[in-house]
């Protein structure tokens, strides 16, 4: 295995020691050059001990041949799919090939998140540094609001409740767990051998929850660095969009997901109550792109029915006992498993 050798630049410039260790910066990508040039193009990693690997969806020959040509413009490691299977199975693939050429450490980041060669650093330190922690900065949204910085997923009926602004969290602990967002999210290669890879099941959204999941199970800790900022033009991959507009395949997914989760991870008695908080929680979800969406396309709607009923699928035969599979993971004892806020170090 190959190591590279920086001194880790903080933030604030300041410098804190030597940390052994290459970062493979995973990006999956499907139809959108253009956020990478936007985005990943414009973070100038330069002598940084980082690998960027560029995993293609196959979305058309014309894409595929301008996502070829701009990593090799770039010395990008480029891993073309035949198909499109998901984000999971992208992030997988992206893996595979950051072990093969010796990374230690990862950085899972949307095409549509930007984040500085610093922050990158600091991220690619911590994971090193602690090993345990499966860690995201804070996200802003492009106006400059807070996008995440810390947020529960409520074990009584499924829904997702952010943190408050003060990073306070608004459900009881013993009714929800933490999770860190996906949009830009590092981690050891020690950790996720033992979670193991990102479950395949979901193939777009939820997989951050569900990974969040396992890294408690198997004894690592959940960290936001709100010291640490990116930025994150949400669904800038689905294309162009009015206001708070989703997709249907933002609703589709998210709908099927949840249910998804229940399946796999939680007792029968909690899967009954997300079963029935279903109707009222799909619609909550339904209506974080706006009324007036719906009105502007009804379709969406079935969207998210579509998505329901797949998901209602899936619980039902978790309920008959033929639940999902979930990627094996190597159990180690519980003893980091609460969620940290961190300020700063």
């Amino acid at each position: 295995m190959t190591e590279f050798q920086t001194t880790g630049v903080l933030p604030d410039g300041s410098t804190n020691g030597t940390v052994v260790g290459t970062l493979g910066l995973v990006v999956v990508n499907f139809g959108s050059t253009a956020l990478l040039r936007r985005n990943l193009a414009a973070t100038r990693l330069g002598p940084l001990a980082v690998r960027v690997v560029v995993v293609d969806n196959w979305s058309g020959a014309e894409e595929r041949a301008a996502v070829t040509e701009f990593a090799r413009a770039h010395d990008w490691d480029l891993v073309p799919l035949p198909d499109n299977r998901g984000f999971a199975a992208g992030v997988n693939a992206g893996v595979a090939a950051a072990r093969a050429a010796g990374c230690t450490a990862m950085l899972f980041l949307n095409p549509d998140a930007e984040v500085s060669p610093e922050v990158v650093e600091e991220l690619r330190r911590h994971v090193l540094t602690h090993p345990d922690h499966l860690v995201s900065p804070r996200i802003t949204a492009p106006d400059g609001s807070d996008f995440f910085r810390g947020a529960q997923l409520s074990l009584v009926d499924g829904r997702i409740r952010g943190h408050a602004p003060d990073g306070r969290r608004r459900l009881p602990a013993d009714a929800a767990e933490d999770w860190v967002s996906g949009a830009c999210l590092a981690v050891s290669d020690a950790l996720l051998q033992r979670t193991g890879p990102l479950d395949e099941g979901y193939f777009l959204y939820w997989e951050d929850l569900d990974l969040s999941h396992r890294c408690t199970q198997v004894g690592g800790s959940l960290v936001v660095r709100t010291d640490l900022v990116a930025g994150h033009d949400a669904g800038g991959t689905q294309g162009p969009r009015r206001g708070r507009a989703k997709s249907a395949v933002y609703y589709r997914w998210n709908c099927r997901n949840r249910l998804r989760f229940a399946a796999v991870h939680l007792p029968r008695r909690q899967l009954v109550r997300w079963v029935l908080a279903t109707p009222a929680v799909s619609w909550e979800v339904l209506l974080r792109g706006g009324r007036r969406q719906l009105l502007q396309q009804p379709s969406l709607l079935w969207a998210a029915v579509a998505g329901s009923s797949a998901g209602l699928a899936l619980a039902g035969a978790a309920l008959l006992g033929r639940r999902p599979t979930a990627p094996p993971a190597t159990s180690r004892p519980a003893q980091q498993s609460t969620t940290l806020l961190q300020e700063g170090r």
